[in-house]
C-alpha cells in the first residue's frame, strides 16, 4: 500500500461505539454552526471544554531508531495529571490542572471562576458526560446565566466536533517529550507549560466548522 494507492501511513484513532440520532445531530451541528459565525463575526465567544488525564504511562509516539540502538520511554502505571480545559478556534483557552480526580464539582468550580472573567456572552460547548450534566451543573446554570455564561451540549457520540480533542491530542502526542515522563513533578510542570503556551508560541490551526 503506497500514497499511489491513495493511502497514507497514519495513526489509526480511536471512535465511540454508539452512534447519535440523525435528526439531533443535525439540528444540534446546525446551531452549533451558527454560534460559530457569530463567534467568527464578533458578536459571542465560543469555547470547547472537556477533560482530560496524563498518566506517566506515557502515549507512545512513533520515532526513528538505528539497529543496534534501544528506544524506549519511561512508564509507571498510577500516576498522573488532571486537567479541564476551554479552549476557543483562534486559540484562547482557560485551563486547570490537578492531581485530583476531576469530577462535577471540579467542573463547576472552574466554570464558576471562568464566568466571571467573561467580556462578552459566552458559551461553552462540552459533550454529555455524567460530571456535565449533575445537580450541581444544574444548580448553577441560572447564575452562569445571568453573568452572561451558557452551556451548549454536543449531540451523544460526537467527539469529532469538540476541538478541545485536538488539543489534548496534541498535548500527549506533539508537546510531551520523553524528558517529562521520568516524575510526576516533571510530568505536572511540563503540562502546565504547553497548556499555558497555548495561544503564544504552541497553536493549532484548527479547521474551519463545517454544517455539511
Amino acid at each position: 500500500m503506497s500514497e499511489k494507492n491513495g493511502c497514507r501511513y497514519k495513526r489509526i484513532r480511536k471512535r465511540l461505539k454508539g452512534k447519535p440520532n440523525e435528526e439531533v445531530y443535525r439540528l444540534k451541528k446546525e446551531v452549533l454552526g451558527r454560534f460559530e459565525q457569530l463567534s467568527s463575526e464578533g458578536w459571542l465567544d465560543l469555547y470547547y471544554g472537556d477533560e482530560a488525564g496524563v498518566n506517566l504511562e506515557p502515549n507512545v509516539p512513533y520515532g526513528w531508531q538505528f539497529a543496534d540502538e534501544e528506544v524506549s520511554m519511561p512508564s509507571e502505571k498510577g500516576k498522573g495529571i488532571n486537567c479541564f480545559g476551554l479552549f476557543t478556534r483562534d486559540n484562547r483557552s482557560w485551563v486547570a490542572v490537578s492531581e485530583a480526580t476531576v469530577n462535577g464539582a471540579f467542573v463547576v468550580e472552574q466554570l464558576d471562576r471562568f464566568s466571571f472573567s467573561l467580556k462578552k456572552l459566552t458559551i461553552v460547548v462540552l459533550d454529555n458526560a455524567r460530571i456535565h450534566q449533575g445537580n450541581r451543573m444544574r444548580e448553577r446554570i441560572e447564575a452562569w446565566q445571568r453573568r452572561g455564561l451558557y452551556i451548549f451540549y454536543l449531540p451523544t457520540y460526537s467527539p469529532h466536533l469538540n476541538i478541545a480533542e485536538t488539543v489534548w491530542r496534541k498535548l500527549k502526542y506533539e508537546w510531551l517529550g520523553a524528558e517529562d515522563y521520568t516524575s510526576k513533578e516533571h510530568l505536572k510542570y511540563a503540562v502546565k507549560q504547553a497548556l499555558w503556551a497555548f495561544g503564544k508560541s504552541l497553536r493549532i490551526k484548527f479547521s474551519n466548522f463545517k454544517i455539511v
